[in-house]
Parts: C-alpha cells; sequence; structure tokens
C-alpha cells in the first residue's frame, strides 16, 4: 500500500518521526511474523525541493510522480501561536499542497491530517461538510476559520468521507495506527504493543479547559457561574442574567469557544467535578453523585461512560 507523507516547511519533528516510526515498525513485524500482510511502501514528498524541520533537520523529501497513494497523510506544522500559525498558512507552498490534495482527491486517495496539519488540509476547503477533529487548543480557532467544517475536537481520530483527521501532537501516532489498523487490526494491535501506545479514543481527558475558556469574558463569566452551582442544577436563563448577554448571544459564544452548548458545558463541568473526588476521596459513586446535584449514581456512571469511555466495572477501579 502506498502511502505518501507530505512534510511542508517547519514540519513538527515529533510528528513526522512518529508516523514514520509507527509505520516503519508494522513493516519490520510483517517481516518477523511472516505476517500475510503487505508492506507499506511509505514516501515523504514535498512542495519544495528543500524541506527542514522545525528543528532545523534537512528532510529527504521526494517528488510525488504521477502514482496515486492510497494514503496521503499532513504532519502539523510546528506553530504553537495564532500569528505564526496564520503566517504558515498563508505560504506558497502550503497553497500549493491545496492543488496537490485536490489532484490526489480527484485520483482516489485518502486524505489525512494531524495536530496543526488538519489546517493545511482544511485551507484546500476538501474538508467543507465533512466532519473532523483538530488540535484541541487551537479548535476556537480552526472553528472560526473553517465553519463549514463540522468540527468535534474531543475525538482523537475522525473519519468522514474519503479524509481522516486526528487531534494534537501524539495525536500523528493515533493516525498511523488508525490507518495500519484498517489493513490489519491484528499488526495494529501489536504494532502499538511494541511502541507501548496505549488506546486514546478522545482528547477530553487531556485538554485544558481553562486556556479555553479564558479567551473570552462572557464564558469566562460562564464557567465562574456554573461552578458555583453545580449541586443547583442548571437554569439558561439564570445564565444568561448571570454573565449580562443574551441567550442566544450565550449560546453562540460558548459554541464558538468550545464547541459546546451551555447545557453540555454545565454537564462537563459536573463530571470533571465528580471525577476529582471519585480521585482524592473514598466516597462512593452515589455519595459523589449527590455531591454533584444527581438524584442518583447510575446518571452519573452513565456519563462517566460516556464522556471517559469507561465501562462499569472500570469507574470504581479507575479511581
Amino acid at each position: 500500500m502506498r502511502v505518501y507523507v507530505l512534510a511542508l516547511d517547519g514540519v513538527f519533528d515529533l510528528g513526522l518521526s512518529a508516523i514514520l516510526d509507527a509505520f516503519q515498525t508494522a513493516n519490520e513485524l510483517i517481516a518477523m511474523m511472516g505476517l500475510a500482510v503487505p508492506p507499506f511502501e511509505v514516501k515523504i514528498v514535498g512542495m519544495r525541493k528543500t524541506v527542514r524541520t522545525a528543528h532545523g533537520l534537512k528532510i529527504p523529501v521526494q517528488p510525488a510522480g504521477r502514482r496515486t497513494p492510497a494514503y496521503v497523510i499532513v504532519p502539523a506544522i510546528a506553530c504553537k501561536t495564532l500569528d505564526t500559525l496564520k503566517a504558515a498558512l498563508a505560504r506558497p507552498d502550503v497553497r500549493d499542497a491545496g492543488k496537490a490534495f485536490r489532484t490526489w482527491a480527484n485520483k482516489g486517495a485518502t486524505l489525512t491530517a494531524a495536530c496543526a496539519g488538519t489546517f493545511v488540509l482544511a485551507e484546500s476547503g476538501l474538508l467543507n461538510q465533512q466532519h473532523a477533529t483538530t488540535t484541541w487548543w487551537l479548535a476556537p480557532v480552526f472553528r472560526e476559520r473553517y465553519p463549514q467544517v463540522f468540527l468535534d475536537e474531543s475525538d482523537m481520530v475522525v473519519k468522514s468521507g474519503d479524509f481522516v483527521t486526528a487531534g494534537a501532537a501524539l495525536g500523528h501516532m493515533d493516525l498511523a495506527l488508525w490507518l495500519i489498523r484498517g489493513v490489519s487490526p491484528e499488526l495494529a494491535a501489536l504494532t502499538a504493543r511494541y511502541l507501548i501506545v496505549d488506546s486514546r479514543p478522545s482528547q477530553t481527558a487531556y485538554a485544558l479547559t481553562d486556556h479555553l475558556v479564558h479567551s473570552d469574558p462572557v464564558v469566562q463569566l460562564f464557567e465562574r457561574w456554573a461552578r458555583a452551582r453545580l449541586t443547583r442544577g442548571f437554569s439558561l436563563d439564570g445564565a444568561a442574567k448571570a454573565v449580562g448577554a443574551s441567550k442566544r448571544t450565550l449560546t453562540r459564544r460558548l459554541q464558538s469557544v468550545l464547541g459546546k452548548s451551555p447545557m453540555s458545558y454545565f454537564q462537563g463541568l459536573r463530571v470533571e467535578r465528580a471525577v476529582h473526588l471519585l480521585k482524592t476521596s473514598k466516597a462512593s459513586v452515589e455519595e459523589v453523585a449527590a455531591q454533584v446535584g444527581y438524584k442518583d449514581g447510575g446518571t452519573l456512571r452513565l456519563l462517566l461512560r460516556r464522556r471517559l469511555n469507561l465501562g462499569v466495572k472500570e469507574i470504581r477501579r479507575t479511581f
């Protein structure tokens, strides 16, 4: 199976290496275990003859050629600030990448990207009307810049049509393993074991929500109001009055910054508080449920399973 890894100038070293190491390990395991799986033909391609990583290492890029790959993977450009990201997206090589994406897509290739690489793919317009994820801390920027993309940054990997996107930093490894799993679940499991990679279906457990909340004063006021009344229940009217905004404005700002409705974020705070209590006290799930405003432990167990992907037995064992 032919795989193109598109390296643009300033590519995130760890992301590029994670992808290459995952496929190299998979190929080595195919040979070691005698698996009836065709090896992956991985080729690093670029829009320019000379490409350097964010750490200044020269990448041995090759011309893409006329052969159509099965997968195209776009690692992140190493941008930690909004200004550097916007500058990178305005570069000619990124525009040229968009043209290449459209050519590959028309020929049947599956286009994939991880972390800030999702912005490079979205710039082409191909993600419009598709579901996608991105690195959690850049989600508000992504949502504002690409309003036609259906974003859910809580997921680690999202497939939509012929496009696959993955979350932050080490989401590159999750993406590579996802693609390997599509060829052979056994090979993907072996590769993950050799690299000691745990399954991470969601970014929620890693997201620093405060980083996003404090970027908007209305959202910040809502968070303070919500935390103060977790045991008393939710009221959209009360929330809007407390933050000095209309219900519509509050809902729009929450959706723009966090990608959630006020009620959904309120429930998330309850679960966050419950997780803290379960980790730091000896209280039962039923007792914790009462402390965060639920009438019984069954509701809390259901939310823990949905939001943290924990089974019934795992809930108490985890905490």
